[in-house]
């Protein structure tokens, strides 16, 4: 599977979306969506406003650990290429507007196509 940053085939992992719903239930798994939402909306929060090159490596850890445990498989993998960015001590370097964008458009892909996805 390729990485599709246009909205296309693999920006969102759906089988693991799928499967984290299945485990869990539909009940729980709006609770860690929102949870999910809202604990990665602060970290993006900071990196759109004043991203610190000090932390960056730790909040692009948790984004792609997050993201990955959700499916957001486009978002995790910029992320983790930041991460280690970050950890060769280029955090200057990290692109991290590119970063923001690509957790709003699959926030967004997600978001719309989730009630059909889990509904089948």
């Amino acid at each position: 599977m390729t990485l599709d940053h246009s909205g296309g085939l693999g920006m969102i992992d759906w089988s693991r979306v799928k499967e984290v719903c299945d485990e869990i239930g539909s009940e729980d798994f709006d609770e860690v969506v929102e949870l999910f939402l809202e604990e990665v909306e602060e970290v993006i929060g900071r990196l759109r406003t004043a991203p610190d090159p000090s932390q960056l490596e730790q909040d692009l850890h948790f984004l792609k650990g997050s993201a990955l445990s959700l499916g957001f498989a486009s978002f995790s993998s910029l992320c983790q290429n930041g991460e280690r960015i970050s950890a060769g001590g280029q955090a200057e370097t990290v692109n991290v507007p590119e970063i923001v964008a690509e957790f709003e458009r699959s926030k967004a892909g997600f978001l719309a196509e989730l009630p059909e996805r889990i509904a089948t």
